[in-house]
């Protein structure tokens, strides 16, 4: 099992950037695929950005070229750096980690962008 906390959330202008962490504690961080999602008021939450264990990338059409997914095995973190923000981007952001079948999620982390 993994626990997940994320953290770097805030009010930023249009145009802005953030960097969103996850920090995972427990075992075998390595070897979970390790996603961003993203939830904003009155809305269904919505995948964002996936980082699998060989490294491999994938984004959303809507954040695609703004933001981008890394992880850091050595300290067991992930992180979403996010570019160009605009104010559609408001919601409160989740990382999870998943294996075996099983989704692991943190409790989220509140970033918002003025316009």
């Amino acid at each position: 099992q993994v626990q997940l906390v994320e953290s770097g959330g805030g009010l930023v202008q249009t145009g802005g950037s953030l960097r969103l962490s996850c920090a995972a504690s427990g075992r075998g961080f390595e070897t979970y695929i390790m996603r961003w999602h993203r939830q904003a008021p009155g809305k269904e939450r919505e995948y964002v950005a996936m980082l699998d264990t060989g490294d491999a990338r994938s984004y959303s059409d809507s954040v695609k070229g703004r933001f981008t997914i890394s992880r850091d095995n050595a300290n067991n973190t992930v992180l979403l750096q996010m570019n160009s923000l605009k104010p559609e981007d408001t919601a409160v952001y989740y990382c999870s980690a998943v294996r075996l079948g099983h989704t692991y999620w943190g409790q989220g982390t509140q970033v918002t962008v003025s316009s």
